[in-house]
């Protein structure tokens, strides 16, 4: 399970990036000023840290130039919308930017795209008695593989690494599919029954009414 550190003043946001974060199974600790960070940091081992800017105590951009030598990923959480800012950042060496207000679903696939990077990522991923194996994308259900097409793939990683979230069919598409635009939910309602039916989820994966898919477990 990888270690997430969040360095964020706000508690409420605090608490949001925490919950998001939790429920893709990520371990977390939350810090709410530079000082303490600092130490924390200097004595404990994390895979990521979220990091904001403006912070009681040592900003974010000097904190982070006083842990480099940590070689900890940091994304850098922030209300400023100042393009110098966002530069300054990435030149220090950070390892992405987010301005706030976020996604919760755009902040996940960041903190994944940082740890991917790092190659900190899980090479499996498992719900129930479905084992999925990132590198050989393959899909197995009580130890034996499952055909999938490419499509059934990523959308049953997908669920997986979102489980207990409702995602709505524009989200699914975007991800999944990779576009936005016009194409038939039903496309997307149809690659479902085909997961529920291959992986007998009919009743893990869930229909939200006038929204989309959760899977619960």
């Amino acid at each position: 399970m990888n270690k997430i550190l969040i360095v964020e003043d706000d508690k409420t946001i605090a608490k949001l990036i925490q919950a998001s974060l939790s429920i893709s199974d990520y371990e977390t600790f939350v810090l709410h000023n530079g000082d303490d960070a600092l130490l924390h940091i200097m004595e404990n081992d994390y895979d990521l840290i979220i990091l904001d800017i403006m912070l009681p105590g040592i900003d974010g951009f000097e904190l982070f130039e006083k842990i480099r030598s940590r070689n900890i990923p940091v994304i850098f959480l922030t209300a400023r919308s100042d393009v110098s800012d966002r530069v300054k950042g990435l030149k220090l060496g950070a390892d992405d930017y987010i301005l706030k207000p976020f996604e919760p679903l755009e902040l996940l696939a960041r903190v994944e795209t940082v740890l991917r990077r790092y190659q900190k990522t899980e090479n499996t991923l498992k719900f129930k008695n479905i084992v999925i194996n990132l590198q050989e994308r393959t899909a197995k259900m009580d130890g034996k593989i499952v055909d999938v097409t490419p499509l059934e793939y990523d959308l049953l990683v997908l669920f997986i690494k979102r489980k207990n979230i409702a995602l709505s069919r524009d989200t699914i598409l975007e991800t999944v599919w990779g576009i936005s635009v016009d194409i038939e939910t039903r496309t997307v309602d149809n690659h479902v029954q085909r997961l529920r039916k291959k992986f007998k989820l009919e009743n893990c994966l869930k229909t939200v009414f006038k929204v989309g898919y959760r899977l619960e477990g």
